[in-house]
């Protein structure tokens, strides 16, 4: 859910950083370029208050005096051109007239463009309006024009076309200043939707495993609601009532089972003891009596197997270190009296000796269950093989036989309660040996595989951890958001 989610959070910090980006930019530019636009309007107004002092001149002074306010403005525009490499001039009315004054030297108004939008405004008696945004990656040029009055009449027009490219290095400086910006503000943001998914999906990942853990039996496993949004809190409480209920009523289901079949077998015992005595007064091989017998007997072996299974399913383990491949030797020696009266071949093939933790007599009862069940499918003349090897942090006994094997659809059914196949239905057994050992190995964190066995059979794994169990294993399990 996180490679979802934080790629979602993150394209929309993306996308709000982006859209405070762009228009931070732009105006960065336009600010920078009103700078400049106000800086040349003042020059070209304190130029065009020395041609209005010269054409003053010209037209009441001596020609002397009107030559010297002329030179004074030339020398004026020339020295503004030199120091800032801004072409600047004083035209007439009449833009093909010589000038009253330009720098450089024969500099003139363009005659398309903006410089002559700017010229044809200034005559009207306006200042010229703000020239376009001029970009970084632009090569433009900034002409600002204004009117030289006298007598309420334009008589003449300033006109100064700057170079942009100090002004474009400052908005390129002020964009990469911003990006940085951007950049850092953008590895916060990662960082906070980090956080954040993890404050949010931490609640989800701890109900997943106790939900986990629960469906594997461990049905002490709760949540401790301690952080993460209030909704997520509240279903945490939710789930461990959920889980408070289940338990207690697993726990009603195994006490009735217990309970049922320990009351069942006092008078069971005593039906089967007046069915021996009327044996007794019956011609020997009745067949009623030596099926109401055998029916009997296998009720008794179904309640014997009831009690079993709830007493597994109660019971904690004994977890200890404990030789697998002996047990599983031993348990090999003791099946083979069976095997032989099956003339059926059992052996062991492995390591001497591997290491792991488990109960053992769990293990053996589970391991006794498997191996019984393997011997009645096997025909005579076929082989059942018991391994054991180390595979990472657990311990693997497996146990193949060269039965019939089972389908998909059994093997997907195999350890259910009370299921048997139906090609199987003449073969003695209650169906619980295997939900028998499925409980005892789970109470000690081990589990059982089921698998075809190549050519022919089945390919039974039982797994039991080579790691010593945590103090929290021992006792209730509580996983904190």
């Amino acid at each position: 859910m996180r490679t979802r989610l934080l790629p979602l959070l993150i394209v929309l910090m993306a996308g709000v950083l982006l859209a405070l980006g762009f228009p931070l930019a732009g105006s960065l530019a336009a600010r920078e370029q009103q700078r400049v636009v106000v800086d040349r309007i003042d020059d070209t107004a304190r130029f065009a208050a020395l041609a209005q002092f010269v054409t003053a001149g010209s037209a009441g002074a001596a020609g002397a005096e009107g030559d010297e306010r002329l030179d004074t403005l030339r020398a004026e525009l020339e020295r503004y051109h030199d120091l800032y490499g801004i072409r600047a001039g004083v035209f007439y009315r009449d833009r093909h007239e010589p000038p009253m004054a330009e720098a450089p030297e024969g500099w003139r108004v363009p005659g398309t463009g903006e410089g002559d939008r700017a010229f044809d405004e200034a005559l009207a008696g306006r200042r010229s309006h703000d020239p376009p945004q001029v970009w970084p990656w632009q090569q433009g040029r900034l002409t600002v024009a204004s009117p030289v009055v006298r007598d309420g009449d334009v008589v003449a027009v300033v006109v100064t076309d700057s170079p942009t490219g100090q002004m474009r290095s400052r908005i390129l400086h002020g964009w990469l200043l911003i990006g940085a910006g951007e950049c850092a503000a953008m590895l916060l943001a990662v960082g906070a939707a980090f956080r954040l998914t993890g404050w949010v999906l931490r609640p989800v990942r701890v109900l997943d495993t106790a939900t986990h853990d629960i469906a594997t039996g461990r049905m002490q496993s709760r949540v401790a609601a301690a952080s993460g949004p209030p909704e997520l809190r509240r279903l945490a409480r939710s789930f461990n009532e959920m889980a408070d209920n289940v338990e207690q009523v697993l726990e009603q289901q195994r006490a009735f089972v217990a309970d049922a079949s320990h009351q069942l077998r006092n008078p069971l015992s005593a039906l089967l003891l007046r069915i021996e005595l009327l044996a007794l007064e019956l011609p020997d091989g009745h067949e009623e009596i030596a099926s109401v017998r055998a029916e009997g007997k296998r009720l008794a072996s179904v309640l014997d197997d009831l009690l079993d299974l709830a007493l597994a399913e109660h019971s904690a383990a004994d977890l200890r270190l404990t030789d697998i491949a002996e047990l599983a030797a031993d348990r090999v020696d003791a099946w083979l009296p069976v095997a032989e009266r099956g003339e059926v071949g059992l052996a062991y093939t492995g390591p001497a000796a591997i290491t792991g933790w488990a109960d053992p007599v769990a293990l053996s009862s589970a391991l006794d269950a498997v191996v019984d069940n393997a011997l009645k499918f096997t025909p005579e003349g076929a082989h059942v093989e018991v391994s054991a090897r180390a595979d990472g942090d657990t311990v693997a006994i497996v146990v193949a036989d060269g039965g019939p094997g089972l389908t998909e659809d059994e093997l997907a059914r195999i350890g259910d309660r009370f299921w048997r196949s139906s090609r199987h239905q003449n073969v003695s057994g209650s169906g619980l040996g295997l939900s028998i050992t499925r409980a005892l190995l789970a109470a000690g964190g081990g589990t059982i595989g089921y698998a075809p066995n190549e050519p022919r059979g089945l390919r039974v794994t039982i797994t039991v951890p080579r790691t010593g169990p945590s103090e929290a294993a021992k006792t209730v399990k509580t996983v904190r958001t």
